[in-house]
Parts: C-alpha cells; sequence; structure tokens
C-alpha cells in the first residue's frame, strides 16, 4: 500500500450536520434509566419538588459541561473527544490512558445494553427466554453488519430512532397528562415518605441516581471530524441535544406524578410501567418494554458509532495498533468497530460485563473531570489555539463542573470502593501497557 492510499484509508468522511448531532447526544443518553429511576429516587427524597430538582440540577450540570466541551471540539475538531483533549493538554500517557479507559467503559455499557435488550426481547417471546445471550450477541452481529455499510446510512438510523424514542417519550407523557387522577399531585402538600437519615445524604444518592442517566450528553462531540461545519454544528448539536433531554426528564417525571401517588411511585421498580398499568391495565406493560427496547437500540447504534472512533484515534496516533485506524469506502472505521463489537461479545458470553460496567463509572466521571481540566490547561498553554468557540463564564463555569465531577468521583469511590480499586489497578498497569505499546509501534 502506498503512503497517499494509507493515508486515504484512515480519512473520516464529512458527511455529518446538526440534525445527526442532536439526534446522536439523544440517543447517545436517554436510555432506560428515565423510566426505570424515578421509583427508587422518590424512595430516596419523596417530595416531588426535590426530585424534579434533582433532575434539574444535574441537567444543568450538562449544560455547564457543554460549554466546555464545545470549546475543546472546536478547537480540536479531531475523532475521540476525551481522548483528544486528555493528549493535547497533557501527553501522550494521559490520552492513552483517558481513551483505553473510556473504550473499555463503553464496550461493557454495550455489552450490558445488548443484554438487558435480549432479556426484554425474551419478556415479549418467553419460549426465547434460554436464549438471551444468544440473542445479545445476534443484537450485536446486527448492528455491526449494518455500520459497515458506512456512515450516512448509521448516521440516518441515528436519527429515525432518536426520533422515534423522543416521540414514544413525548406520547407517554401525553397519555399520562390526559388520565384524570382521583387524588391529583400537590406539591405544597407535607412529605409523606419519611427520608431516611440525612436530607444531604439522601440528596446526594438521588444526584448520584440521575447523574448516569444523563451520561451521554457529550456523544457528539465524538464527530467533529466528520461534521461539514463543526464550529457551527457543534454549540447547536449539544446544547440542542441537551436542552430536549432536560425537558423530556422533567416532563416524563412531572406524567409519572401526575399518574402514581408519591407512596406507590417510591416502591416502584419500573415507573413508567406502573403508569401505563393504572391507565390501560395489566397488559399495556408491554407497550413500555417497546419503548424501552427502542431507547437501548438508540444507545448501542451510538455506542457502535463512537466507540469505535476513539480507538481509531489512539491507534492513528501511534498509541495502539495502526491496523485499526483504517477506516472503509463507507466511512466506518471498520477493523476498530469489529474488536470493540468483539470485545462486547466477550464480556457477553463471560458474564463479566456487569462488574466492568461498575469499574467502568468511574472512568466515565474521571474522563469528565480529565476534559475540564484539560480546557483550564489549554487556555494557558496553548492561547494560540482557534476557539470558534469560548465557554461561557469560563472560568468559574469550568471551575464548578470540575469540582462537580471530582465530587461525583468521590461518590463513585465511595459508593463502591471494590470496584474502585480495581480501577486504580488498571491505572497502575496502564503505564507499562503505555509504554510497551510505544516500543511495539516505534
Amino acid at each position: 500500500m502506498t503512503p497517499s492510499e494509507t493515508n486515504r484509508s484512515s480519512q473520516l468522511l464529512r458527511l455529518l450536520g446538526v440534525g445527526f448531532g442532536i439526534a446522536v447526544t439523544i440517543g447517545g443518553t436517554i436510555g432506560t434509566g428515565i423510566l426505570r429511576r424515578p421509583g427508587t429516587i422518590a424512595q430516596e427524597l419523596g417530595e416531588p419538588q426535590l426530585i424534579l430538582l434533582v433532575w434539574a440540577l444535574v441537567g444543568l450540570y450538562a449544560i455547564i459541561g457543554s460549554l466546555q466541551v464545545i470549546e475543546l471540539g472546536t478547537m480540536i475538531p479531531k475523532a475521540g473527544a476525551w481522548y483528544v483533549f486528555a493528549r493535547r493538554a497533557f501527553g501522550d500517557y494521559a490520552g492513552f490512558l483517558i481513551g483505553i479507559g473510556s473504550w473499555l467503559g463503553s464496550v461493557s455499557a454495550m455489552a450490558f445494553g445488548a443484554s438487558v435488550m435480549g432479556e426484554y426481547i425474551a419478556l415479549l417471546v418467553p419460549d426465547w427466554s434460554p436464549y438471551i445471550r444468544v440473542i445479545a450477541i445476534g443484537i450485536l452481529v446486527v448492528f455491526v453488519a449494518f455500520h459497515w455499510l458506512g456512515v450516512r446510512q448509521a448516521s440516518r438510523a441515528q436519527e429515525i430512532m432518536s426520533f422515534i424514542k423522543a416521540v414514544g417519550l413525548l406520547t407517554f407523557v401525553l397519555v399520562c397528562f390526559i388520565y384524570t387522577p382521583d387524588q391529583p399531585l400537590n406539591f405544597s402538600a407535607t412529605n409523606s415518605i419519611p427520608i431516611k437519615g440525612s436530607l444531604v445524604v439522601a440528596i446526594l444518592a438521588a444526584l448520584q441516581s440521575v447523574f448516569y442517566t444523563y451520561d451521554g450528553w457529550h456523544t457528539a462531540a465524538y464527530f467533529t471530524e466528520e461534521d461539514v461545519d463543526p464550529s457551527k454544528n457543534l454549540p447547536r448539536s449539544m446544547l440542542g441535544g441537551v436542552l430536549l433531554i432536560i425537558g423530556i426528564y422533567l416532563l416524563v417525571n412531572l406524567a409519572i406524578f401526575h399518574v402514581l401517588p408519591i407512596e406507590r411511585l417510591a416502591g416502584s421498580k419500573l415507573a413508567a410501567a406502573d403508569a401505563i398499568q393504572v391507565l390501560y391495565g395489566p397488559a399495556s406493560a408491554k407497550v413500555v418494554t417497546l419503548l424501552l427496547m427502542i431507547s437501548i437500540m438508540g444507545i448501542i447504534n451510538a455506542q457502535i458509532m463512537f466507540n469505535p472512533r476513539v480507538l481509531f484515534a489512539i491507534s492513528r496516533d501511534g498509541l495502539f495498533s495502526p491496523y485499526f485506524a483504517r477506516v472503509n469506502r463507507g466511512g466506518t472505521p471498520g477493523p476498530a468497530m469489529l474488536i470493540t463489537a468483539g470485545t462486547s461479545v466477550v464480556l457477553i458470553i463471560t458474564g463479566t460485563y456487569e462488574k466492568l460496567s461498575d469499574i467502568a463509572s468511574f472512568f466515565f466521571v474521571l474522563c469528565y473531570a480529565s476534559g475540564f481540566l484539560s480546557l483550564i490547561r489549554l487556555r494557558h498553554t496553548a492561547p494560540e489555539l482557534a476557539r470558534p468557540f469560548r465557554a461561557w463564564g469560563y472560568p468559574y463555569t469550568t471551575w464548578l463542573v470540575l469540582i462537580a465531577s471530582v465530587a461525583f468521583l468521590v461518590g463513585v469511590i465511595i459508593g463502591d470502593p471494590h470496584s474502585s480499586a480495581y480501577a486504580v489497578g488498571f491505572i497502575v498497569l496502564s503505564y507499562p501497557a503505555y509504554r510497551l505499546v510505544k516500543r511495539l509501534n516505534r
């Protein structure tokens, strides 16, 4: 292969715009959490006002975080997001650590999503229950085959799935509000569910729960290299997508409050299904199962698009095998996608994806913190870089979300010290792995 052919084989295609950016933000963020978490959070807080406040506060974090990422993404419009920012700000090893940690976390999340979707399919077709792992693997195989066709088809599928997901959730909201409950929710009523322990502890626990439902607000930043005009489109994509997500989350919570008494909501494991059953009876719960499946499909589609681009970017920079920096004619980093999906399949077969997902929570929050810290460092060390968009309120907003991210990271460590110990072990082992990769790629 000639140098010019090699260069072309590692070129992503500029095909994407605002519509895809908003769609991948929604698709990569809204999953099962908004339909499952309200019951858990109601049990922790008991007050509708407090519950809505927690959802709004984390939404505010996502908005302010988006401002920082937009500056970084338009300043360094390359595939890879957190990896690219960390490497440019702190060097190859920091980039390698953040990139591989981000990649492994998303690999486990994709395995988890495919497995959960397999479980929901088995709920609809009980005879398939013994084959959940086979179904999960089959789902990934189908997605890989489809994405091999190219970015144009994959991006259009993301737009369609995100649209269906948003319409489905808004339809759920409308259906709930049409219902007239026997005892309308009174926001001025006193709390009838006693909060166990300190109110501050309860709020922190609820914030932690909601935090993970917003994970994905940054997804559009992975695709700046493929955007036809990232300077204009990334701000519209990220801010538009995040505002839509916040609106949907608050409306879904209000709709559930409208149908379910707060006491019943606090004992619900799948609040949306319980709300629909109040309206249409037990058989109607399958509608929520279908909506959950659509949500998971949108997330898997987004993950199988953005996660290979992280490995692609790492490989292109010489921090992994150059083989995974290849791009097919459709603009898909094919080898990176195959190893990404293949690793998820291994996790499904071995049943280790849940444990790895727990460990990955540490790295997801670490990625946020590294991104905000990268912005602060690059403002000082690289003032010459073009900045089509500057984060509003810098440095105050940047430090605010950085401190919040560190606080969430501390919460992860306290909440699951065992998994966090494994994460620290990964960090320790990452340096010799980095040195080995560098030596092999000389």
